[in-house]
């Protein structure tokens, strides 16, 4: 099931804390925190038939560089909980193993109005 939140108000100092099962038959999933689909500050996308953590940005619908971390330490069939803080120049996404992956915020983003999780990961809880 895909989520989207318009309102969220996340700024520097934040964290976003999400849980949920990976179903088992899922390639990957998305978490997306932006102003909108357009504009993303943060794509953090598990890629299970990669095995890699592929984070990116988006800028008016067009992708940026992506940045790849091989540690994926979590698995389909599994339950999950990331934590994402936003701090004053880039995210810091904890894994569940407590590996952390950061990734810059490319375009002075001081507030994260919108979060959209997308593909194969059901949620349980959300909470900022």
């Amino acid at each position: 099931g895909n989520i989207e939140i318009l309102n969220l108000d996340m700024k520097p100092g934040n964290t976003l804390k999400v849980k949920g099962k990976i179903p088992a038959d899922t390639l990957g999933f998305s978490i997306n925190l932006g102003c909108n689909s357009r504009d993303l500050a943060l794509h953090f996308n598990p890629r299970f038939n990669e095995s890699v953590i592929v984070c990116n940005s988006k800028c008016s619908d067009c992708w940026q560089t992506e940045h790849r971390d091989r540690h994926l330490s979590f698995y389909r069939g599994s339950t999950v909980k990331f934590f994402i803080e936003m701090l004053s120049d880039k995210f810091r996404v904890k894994l569940p193993d407590g590996h952390e992956v950061y990734f810059p915020i490319r375009h002075g983003y001081r507030k994260i109005n919108y979060v959209s999780i997308h593909g194969g990961l059901k949620m349980i809880s959300f909470k900022l």
